[in-house]
């Protein structure tokens, strides 16, 4: 059986909003209901567990009446940070379970169903694996981070090689075992993702290729995108 946690604990602050971003409408529907969708398109028996905030869950319901949102999922609530959200999803996820657990950022609306398959059927047998881009911009290191002349001083920063790097994104597939193990580490700051967790664990990363349009939708800009995408 396979799962995906859906991680949805924004605030809408660099949006603007008064409404978390996840709730925000594109194409006439909201960002988060166009994720879960997303998934069960993908498959009709994979598990869908979403993680929200207890004081967003009655807003979310509302929502769900007016649209009429029918897909199944199972609900937990949202942490303190994304690590303990998803301690929380997966706590919904059977100790003895088998196969593959995703964790999805739930205002990316937009991964192809081709990277969500080949995110999870890689991590049958690589067991952690991610999904990432390249990065087509030049891009420059700060060598005094902390000097406020860092980002006016050329001579305080240096090019680095563009094509040692890679941007990431979700869904982040796992074996189910290897994360629930992974998660029970005590939280550090270095936690950005989930594999970060599973790579302080001392598993491997597997990278795969994502898509392009699968953004993450955190500012206005993000928004008008998204509705060209749609």
């Amino acid at each position: 059986m396979d799962y995906i946690i859906i991680v949805a604990g924004g605030k809408g602050l660099r949006m603007g909003s008064d409404i978390p971003k996840q709730f925000l409408p594109i194409g006439g529907k909201p960002v988060l209901m166009r994720t879960l969708e997303r998934f069960r398109e993908y498959s009709d028996d994979i598990q869908i567990i979403l993680v929200l905030p207890e004081a967003q869950q009655e807003y979310w319901h509302q929502l769900c009446d007016e649209y009429h949102f029918d897909v199944e999922y199972t609900l937990a609530n949202g942490g303190q940070t994304r690590f303990h959200s998803v301690q929380n999803g997966l706590a919904k996820v059977p100790d003895d379970a088998q196969g593959v657990v995703g964790v999805h950022d739930g205002v990316r609306p937009f991964p192809s169903i081709e990277v969500i398959k080949n995110c999870y059927e890689t991590a049958r047998t690589a067991k952690a694996v991610i999904p990432v881009i390249p990065v087509v911009e030049t891009v420059r290191q700060l060598i005094d981070s902390d000097s406020q002349l860092s980002i006016l001083n050329s001579q305080l920063s240096k090019t680095v090689p563009r094509d040692q790097y890679r941007l990431v994104q979700t869904p982040q597939t796992f074996d189910i075992q290897l994360l629930k193990s992974a998660n029970r580490q005590p939280y550090n700051d270095g936690f950005t993702d989930d594999a970060s967790v599973v790579e302080a664990f001392g598993h491997k990363i597997t990278l795969v290729e994502g898509n392009r349009e699968n953004i993450k939708i955190t500012t206005p800009y993000d928004l008008k995108i998204a509705e060209v995408l749609i």
